[in-house]
């Protein structure tokens, strides 16, 4: 690397630090981390470690880069999301979350979105024997974390010229292909830009989604699982639903999406022991701030932010 790319970067990086943006969303993010913490542990959820490398990871329905690590002859990958982990602990444990820093190399198209990061924050929770309807619920009783960082906030949000709205419940729920039918391919930015709360994209077809979505039994092709959608052009919020724990369904699903069973053995042999149904969701720590303070671009809810194709620190 030249000294000129180096001098720019530090330059970059040291405007960027000293944004007052930067500063109030921090704060924001703060009191967003411990509100939502502490609503999960009122309700019983056991806080767990993340975990940063695996040899099992989220293979993701969109293409993205998979960097791993060779150690002592293992291949790791860097952690996409901990969807397998902590479906696997809902065998010992009931409810748990974790703030999980994820990885994923995003390709450069993903910038002008102005909400994608290479690295970024999950929060991800699992509950065991929950159906999407719990998960639903929860995802809503949690957006009342708007009313908290009202009144612990205001200052910030007052920076920001930001009037939080605080939704009203139950959402809006849309099923997929009818919004589908309705918008077309780019359905979802379209309702995010016209609706004043956020809403549930429900019923995904079983070919836009990972093999661990629970397909409905009832409806072959339907998957149990939703996106929460911000308004005002923020688009997805969060991602989640039921999950496949049968290892004939599992071995199925993994067939369909065109993967082996080698890819996946690990997850394979955990489910000949037997899993139990859950349901959970995950929902990016970076995007909900930016959503909170009304930031044009996510690079704002970061310090260091990953942006893909970029060169970053």
């Amino acid at each position: 690397m030249e000294t000129r790319e180096i001098n720019a970067l530090v330059d970059e990086i040291s405007n960027h630090l000293e944004k007052p943006e930067l500063y109030h969303a921090l704060r924001v993010q703060s009191s967003i981390r411990s509100i939502t913490s502490e609503f999960l542990k009122d309700r019983n959820f056991i806080e767990v470690p993340p975990v940063i490398i695996s040899v099992l990871t989220d293979p993701l329905n969109h293409p993205v880069f998979d960097p791993t690590i060779d150690y002592y002859g293992y291949r790791y990958s860097l952690t996409k999301s901990m969807i397998f982990h902590k479906h696997l602990l809902t065998k010992h444990f009931d409810r748990i979350f974790t703030f999980s820093p994820n990885i994923r190399l995003e390709e450069q198209d993903k910038v002008r979105t102005g909400r994608h990061l290479a690295e970024f924050t999950q929060l991800d929770l699992e509950m065991k024997g929950a159906t999407r309807d719990d998960v639903i619920s929860l995802g809503e009783d949690m957006i009342d974390l708007f009313k908290r960082i009202k009144k612990t906030n205001e200052e910030d949000l007052k920076f920001f010229g930001r009037d939080l709205r605080i939704p009203a419940k139950p959402f809006k729920r849309i099923k997929y292909l009818d919004a589908y039918s309705e918008y077309g391919e780019d359905f979802e930015h379209k309702l995010s830009s016209e609706m004043k709360e956020p809403f549930w994209i429900i019923d995904i077809p079983l070919e836009k989604r990972e093999f661990y979505d629970r397909e409905d039994p009832s409806r072959p092709g339907i998957l149990v699982d939703m996106d929460l959608i911000y308004p005002e052009g923020y688009g997805e919020a969060l991602s989640g639903g039921e999950r496949e724990y049968q290892l004939d369904r599992i071995i199925e699903r993994i067939h369909k999406k065109g993967q082996t069973e080698e890819q996946f053995k690990w997850y394979i042999e955990f489910a000949k022991e037997g899993l139990n149904p859950s349901a959970g969701f995950g929902i990016g720590i970076e995007r909900l701030t930016r959503f909170i303070c009304g930031l044009e671009r996510i690079e704002d809810a970061h310090p260091f932010p990953k942006i893909p194709g970029h060169l970053s620190l």
